[in-house]
């Protein structure tokens, strides 16, 4: 059992990671981050061989890129059909897409809680430092942000509105209805 769990362990935490960089690109273009950052790049670089053919037939919405979006969620269809296969549950094709669907949500909400948190890291570390993770993370991050801002100034040179949204985030979560073993 130990060796079925390392396998399932190593399956969840590889789709997870490609899956979160899949996220990270349409993030990036959907709030406008710099492209010639070097962890963009890295982004870019690693999603680039299965996004890059989908976007000459898959036009992009905006800021949106629809072919990147669009391969996510067949990754994670994929993941799901994986995990369903590794612990013998049988999934039908309309639960997977919504399973999938699930999935990309909760990436998602947790890609943030994990980037709001290194922020407020990254702030108490080295306060006004200029790092090109800091700059992609205040790009990604500020969106949320700033509106809470509006409500809850600095109190005593504190920021605390990462504190309230990673907050938020983690009760939204917990309203995600998708079951455990996919998480």
């Amino acid at each position: 059992m130990g060796a079925g769990n390392a396998l399932f362990f190593l399956v969840n935490v590889l789709f997870d990671l490609f899956m979160g960089a899949l996220l990270l690109r349409v993030l990036l273009q959907l709030v406008r981050a710099d492209f010639y950052n070097p962890l963009s790049q890295l982004v870019w670089k690693i999603t680039n061989p299965l996004a890059q053919p989908l976007r000459a037939l898959i036009p992009r919405y905006r800021n949106l890129d629809t072919a990147t979006l669009l391969v996510l969620l067949a990754v994670a269809v994929i993941y799901i059909a994986v995990v369903g296969w590794m612990l013998g549950a049988s999934v039908s094709l309309l639960a997977m897409l919504w399973f999938a669907l699930l999935k990309c949500i909760v990436l998602c909400i947790n890609l943030y809680t994990l980037s709001l948190f290194v922020q407020a890291i990254l702030s108490w570390m080295g306060p006004g430092g200029r790092s090109p993770a800091a700059d992609i993370l205040w790009s990604l991050n500020e969106p949320l942000l700033k509106p809470v801002r509006r409500f809850i100034p600095p109190i005593g040179g504190f920021d605390l509105s990462p504190l309230v949204v990673m907050l938020a985030l983690q009760v939204l979560i917990r309203l995600v209805p998708l079951p455990m073993l996919f998480r």
